[in-house]
């Protein structure tokens, strides 16, 4: 293929740091690019201001005869990142050899020198879906710490974003966490267009009072929902959206949950809000952002 038609093809784009939920990515990722019938990149985006391409000393004044310090300090940097650009390659071969286990015959891998909003916000126009752990490079069974940077993706990017958990498990049913609202009803649409849920049994949940015009609202989602060709579900529960969206998916045992990070609703609120942080770190199951 041509690299004009390789730059208009759409990928499932797998970001791989050395995180602990790097196999899981990986295997999310082989399973999104099988299950969408869409082909599959490997990334690993090399922190800048971690390992900058060209140590930056010039506040470094008043040195005088230990000049030579500054210049031994700004080579080390230069080593460090040549390293850190090293083991990124090895990461990325043996990404590639997991995903080929799982089936995937032909990947792209793609190494940058970056911050990783602005990278993924370079690949936008050729990604179908994103692929990101949950939790980050500093992350330990005693102290789990959610991505560092993954608000910002969050709030950022323009593409749906799959986020997974340290361990994986075949997703085969979903949620899709609803509240009636016009951004919403964009968010129905985007699942209806999208190859990510096919074939999945899918459950409609509002979070709310139960009243007929909040009804009326599901039973339009699910006329929209119709060309998925799923068993739709529809349910409403009263309560606060975390805890209540959380009850209901471990109630039916539900795999994958989906919502929407757009506009001010109680979703978004309880997505990029204040609960985030505690929201993302207990997350035991893979959760799909659409944007």
């Amino acid at each position: 293929m041509n690299q004009k038609g390789e730059a208009n093809m759409l990928r499932v784009v797998a970001c791989i740091d050395g995180s602990r939920a790097a196999p899981a990515v990986c295997d999310y990722a082989a399973w999104a690019s099988r299950h969408m019938e869409t082909p599959l990149m490997l990334l690993h985006v090399l922190d800048e201001e971690r390992y900058p391409a060209e140590p930056d000393l010039a506040g470094s004044i008043g040195l005088g005869s230990r000049e030579h310090l500054l210049d031994e300090l700004a080579d080390l940097d230069r080593k460090r990142s040549k390293l850190a650009l090293e083991h990124g390659h090895h990461m990325l071969d043996e990404a590639e050899a997991r995903v080929q286990k799982a089936g995937i015959a032909e990947v792209v891998k793609r190494q940058r020198h970056d911050n990783l909003t602005d990278s993924l916000l370079a690949l936008e126009k050729e990604t179908r879906l994103f692929v990101m752990g949950l939790h980050g490079e500093s992350s330990s069974d005693r102290d789990i710490h959610i991505g560092s940077q993954l608000e910002t993706v969050i709030r950022s990017v323009h593409r749906p974003i799959l986020l997974v958990p340290d361990e994986f498990t075949q997703p085969k049913s979903a949620m899709l966490a609803f509240d009636g609202s016009e951004t919403a009803f964009k968010g129905v649409e985007m699942v209806a267009a999208s190859p990510v849920l096919k074939g999945m049994p899918l459950h409609l949940v509002m979070v709310g009072a139960d009243t007929a015009d909040r009804w009326e609202q599901l039973r339009k989602a699910e006329k929209m929902l119709a060309g998925l060709d799923v068993e739709i579900t529809l349910a409403i529960r009263a309560g606060d959206v975390e805890p209540t969206l959380h009850a209901y998916q471990d109630e039916h045992d539900i795999d994958m949950l989906v919502m929407g990070a757009y506009g001010h609703s109680r979703i978004r609120q309880f997505l990029v809000g204040s609960t985030t942080t505690t929201t993302l770190k207990t997350a035991k199951k893979p959760l799909v952002i659409l944007r």
